[in-house]
């Protein structure tokens, strides 16, 4: 799916945390397709956030968007309607809807996050493989907190939204399919998990009602997933 965009002004950059699979096998086979516009690197690391964090420190374009290796873009235009977004608003950040895909054939829809207009009311997130964000942000605000294991992505997006000094742009478009079975959506134990890291990232953050806030992110999680 990123091979395909029409918009061609990419830096790729591929994080794997050595793998002991196919993975570098097939990375190195795709390496020519991408015309010298694709880095990679392969060692160990301390969890999903740390490889990110490599990532961005690696990045030298002008905006961010993280694409995990079980995701991909809408459509081939996907990219070329977030620059588009970026040029006609003069944003600091863009995010748009994310679709949740069964794990099995990623052909079925199991769950839609309807991001919704920037707030900063009861805890509000965008969907975080959704988000966009110029690279002076991380300089500013810092990377992904290693403390948090499954929820550092939404401390970094509370952290960006409370500093109120970003303009966040909604596209009410489904950009990016996201492969159910993750850590923090496989099966109730990754609700768990999800939800006492995301507690903790409120407290930390100093949300007002940080529990009652995190019972009604998992009671909006619950109604997406029978309104899909």
């Amino acid at each position: 799916s990123v091979l395909n965009q029409t918009y061609k002004n990419i830096e790729y950059i591929i994080i794997d945390g050595k793998s002991k699979d196919s993975t570098m096998t097939i990375v190195k086979e795709y390496d020519k397709k991408f015309s010298g516009r694709l880095k990679y690197i392969s060692e160990e690391d301390n969890g999903i956030y740390d490889a990110m964090n490599k990532g961005i420190k690696l990045s030298t374009g002008e905006v961010i968007g993280i694409l995990n290796s079980d995701d991909k873009l809408a459509h081939k235009d996907v990219v070329k309607r977030i620059v588009q977004e970026f040029s006609e608003t003069n944003c600091d950040a863009t995010y748009s809807n994310l679709v949740f895909m069964d794990e099995k054939s990623m052909t079925k829809i199991v769950r839609k996050f309807n991001a919704g207009k920037y707030s900063k009311m009861f805890g509000w997130h965008p969907p975080h493989p959704t988000l966009y964000v110029k690279k002076n942000i991380y300089d500013e605000i810092g990377k992904f907190n290693l403390k948090y294991k499954i929820a550092a992505d939404y401390d970094f997006m509370l952290r960006m939204i409370k500093t109120n000094n970003y303009n966040l742009s909604y596209i009410d478009e489904n950009l990016i399919y996201m492969r159910s079975g993750g850590a923090s959506t496989d099966g109730l134990n990754g609700y768990i998990k999800n939800f006492r890291d995301s507690y903790q990232v409120l407290k930390d953050n100093k949300i007002r009602c940080a529990f009652i806030i995190n019972c009604l992110r998992s009671i909006k999680t619950i109604m997406q997933m029978i309104f899909n």
